[in-house]
């Protein structure tokens, strides 16, 4: 079984959704210790933003490219195979200005393809990534969840959208919010977050 594990946040070892995803992960290896991870961190390593060469590189797989549209299409082939191979995907997602890093969006621009995740047929579009498991590991500083500012949560809806789009139903959700209401309100949040993060089964003797 293969997981990959997706981070956007920019805060390093200061990040909740790091911390959080990482500990997911972790769980999951015990539970299938002869599972493989493959780890992507777009903020250490992002994906440039989908151009209309890439784009365009798509429709024309042997047309000729300079080095640098090369590297895009590889890179944008790379994070559709990683994908597509995977049975589990963990996307550690921190809300940003209401939304998600556009690290984030630039990954989702690169597995969101017709043809390979999603087609148009008859009766509309229909997902093609069935059968896989999302994690959504959600970080804010406010509280969404509920309450009069749940109108500008745009991160945890969004992705739920996309991924129930390309067939993904089977989603999980780790959510720790209110992290900017102090120290601790943060370790609080924290503590819940951790808490449904659900524990190794014994494994068999």
């Amino acid at each position: 079984m293969k997981l990959l594990h997706i981070d956007s946040s920019i805060l390093g070892d200061e990040s909740a959704s790091r911390e959080l995803g990482s500990a997911w992960v972790r769980n999951w290896l015990e539970r299938h210790p002869q599972g493989s991870v493959h780890h992507v961190d777009l903020a250490r390593d992002p994906l440039n933003h989908l151009s209309g060469a890439i784009f365009a590189a798509r429709a024309a797989a042997d047309a000729r490219r300079d080095a640098i549209l090369q590297r895009d299409v590889d890179a944008d082939q790379r994070a559709l195979v990683d994908f597509l191979e995977a049975d589990v995907i963990v996307i550690g997602a921190p809300m940003y200005n209401f939304s998600i890093p556009s690290q984030l969006k630039a990954w989702i621009d690169r597995i969101v393809v017709a043809g390979k995740t999603f087609r148009y047929g008859a009766n509309g579009p229909e997902g093609l990534a069935k059968g896989k498991k999302a994690v959504l590991v959600i970080s804010r500083g406010g509280v969404y969840s509920a309450g009069p500012a749940a109108a500008m949560d745009f991160q945890e809806t969004y992705l739920r959208s996309v991924l129930g789009f390309i067939g993904i139903t089977d989603v999980e959700l780790i959510r720790a919010e209110g992290l900017a209401s102090g120290a601790d309100k943060r370790a609080e949040a924290m503590r819940t977050a951790h808490g449904a993060i659900e524990k190794p089964l014994p494994l068999a003797a």
